[in-house]
C-alpha cells in the first residue's frame, strides 16, 4: 500500500470517526480510531504510520478552523460534491504514480515508486474471475488481489445504499458532469432523449455487464488457475495502461464517443455505457434504503400545491413527486432530491420501517464499505501484488505478444 492510498484510507476513516462523533455514536469514534491505531499497530508500516499521523491533526484542525464541515453539517450537496473531488485528487495522484512505474517499467529502470494496487479496481474481469476463484475453488489470487478486494467493496456499496458509488465516489461521474456543465455554457438547451429511444440506450451497459459476466461465468472452473498463473494475468493492469496512454486510433474514436455522450445528456455515460453502473443497478433493488416520500408532510397532499422540485432536481430524470417510494435502477441515491425539497420531513432516504438515514449516515457507510473493507484486505496479507517488479519489467517489453 503506497503513502497516497495510505494517506487517503486515514483521512477517510479520520472523517469517519468525526461524523460518527458528532452524529452521537460515539461508540462509532472510538471503535474507528481504534481500528486505525490497531492497523498501524499490527502492519507496522510506516506509510500507514505517516498517513495516521498526518490526519489525525488535520481533522483536529478541521475541528477548529472549519467545524461545519467536519461535523457534516453542511448542506447535501456540498458535502457530495467535496467528497467525490477529494476522492478524485487522490485518484490523480495515484494515476500519476502509477503512470510513472509504467513509464519507468518500460524503460527497463527498476522504479523508484512503489506501484498503487488500487489501480486493480479498474480490471473488473480480473476481479470478477478472481472472487469466482474464492467461491468455487477456494484460491486466492497474489497477482492482483485488489482487484477482487475493491470488486467486493463497490458491490457491497450497492446493497448497503443502492448506486451511492455512482453518486457519491465515481471519478468519471464527476468527470461527467463537468463535461456537461461546459456544454451548457454554449448550448443552453436540453438534448434528452425521447423516451422510446433513451430505454434502448439505457440497455447498452446492461448488455456490456451481461458480456463481462459470461466472460467470468463461461470461464471453466478448471480453467481458472491456469489463467491466474499465466503472464496475461501478471501483466493484465500494464495492458490497460498501454490501452489507455498509446491508444489506437479506435480508441480515441470510442473516447471521443464516450466524451460527446457525457457532455450530451447529464450522466450520459453513467446512463448509457456503464457497466458498473448497471450492476449496481440491479444490486440497488435489493438495498434496503430507498428515496421515500411522506404524503402527509409533502406540499401537493399536505396543502393541494403544485411542487415538482424534487424530480427537476434529479439528473437522472426519475418522477418524484408522484412516488411514495423510488424504485429505480437510475437513482444514484445523490440526494439532490431531498436537498430541493422545502419540506424536510416530506423526502428522505430511508428504511420501509420508517426510519430515515441522513447524508452524513450514507457518506459514512460508503467510506465504510470502501476502505475499511480494503484496509482488512491488507492486514490479512490480500492487497499486494506477489508479482515482482524485475518480472513485470521482463514482460512488458513483449506485452505485445502476450495473449490470453
Amino acid at each position: 500500500m503506497t503513502f497516497i492510498e495510505s494517506l487517503t484510507l486515514m483521512l477517510a476513516l479520520m472523517y469517519l470517526a468525526s461524523l460518527s462523533y458528532w452524529s452521537g455514536q460515539k461508540w462509532g469514534a472510538v471503535a474507528t480510531l481504534l481500528l486505525s491505531i490497531g492497523a498501524v499497530a499490527m502492519s507496522l508500516y510506516w506509510p500507514l504510520a505517516l498517513g495516521l499521523l498526518i490526519a489525525l491533526p488535520l481533522m483536529l484542525l478541521g475541528h477548529k478552523f472549519a467545524p461545519d464541515a467536519l461535523k457534516g453539517e453542511i448542506k447535501i450537496n456540498t458535502l457530495r460534491e467535496g467528497t467525490q473531488h477529494v476522492l478524485a485528487l487522490s485518484l490523480l495522484l495515484v494515476a500519476i504514480q502509477y503512470t510513472i512505474n509504467t513509464v519507468l517499467l518500460k524503460q527497463g529502470i527498476t522504479p523508484w515508486l512503489m506501484r498503487p494496487d488500487v489501480v486493480d479496481a479498474f480490471l473488473p474481469i480480473a476481479g470478477g474471475i478472481e472472487l469466482k476463484a474464492i467461491i468455487s475453488l477456494n484460491l486466492w489470487d497474489q497477482t492482483h488481489p485488489a482487484a477482487a478486494v475493491m470488486l467486493a467493496a463497490v458491490l457491497l456499496t450497492g446493497l448497503l445504499c443502492k448506486r451511492a458509488f455512482c453518486g457519491w465516489a465515481c471519478p468519471l461521474g464527476l468527470a461527467g458532469e463537468y463535461l456537461y456543465s461546459f456544454r451548457k455554457r454554449f448550448i443552453k438547451s436540453e438534448l434528452t432523449p425521447p423516451a422510446w429511444l433513451d430505454w434502448p440506450l439505457r440497455m447498452l451497459k446492461y448488455l456490456l455487464l451481461l458480456a463481462l459476466c459470461y466472460i467470468v461465468i463461461g470461464m471453466p472452473a478448471q480453467s481458472i488457475p491456469h489463467y491466474l498463473e499465466g503472464n496475461y494475468h501478471k501483466i493484465a493492469d500494464l495492458k490497460m495502461a498501454l490501452f489507455f496512454l498509446t491508444p489506437s486510433l479506435i480508441t480515441l474514436l470510442v473516447f471521443a464517443l464516450i466524451l460527446a455522450l457525457a457532455a450530451w445528456r447529464r450522466q450520459g455515460f453513467c446512463r448509457y455505457l456503464c457497466p458498473y453502473g448497471a450492476m449496481l443497478g440491479i444490486l440497488s433493488f435489493a438495498s434496503p434504503l430507498k428515496i421515500r416520500r411522506n404524503t402527509q408532510h409533502c406540499l401537493i397532499e399536505a396543502k393541494g400545491m403544485k411542487c415538482d422540485k424534487c424530480t427537476r432536481a434529479c439528473p437522472a430524470n426519475i418522477i418524484v413527486h408522484t412516488k411514495t417510494t423510488v424504485r429505480s435502477d437510475e437513482c444514484q441515491a445523490c440526494m439532490r432530491c431531498v436537498a430541493a425539497c422545502p419540506k424536510s420531513a416530506a423526502l428522505g432516504l430511508g428504511l420501509k420501517s420508517g426510519h430515515r438515514l441522513g447524508h452524513k449516515g450514507l457518506l459514512a457507510l460508503v467510506l465504510i464499505a470502501l476502505f475499511i473493507l480494503p484496509l482488512g484486505a491488507y492486514l490479512a496479507g490480500f492487497w499486494h501484488s506477489q508479482t515482482p517488479d524485475n518480472i513485470r519489467m521482463e514482460l512488458i517489453q513483449v506485452i505485445n505478444r502476450i495473449g490470453h
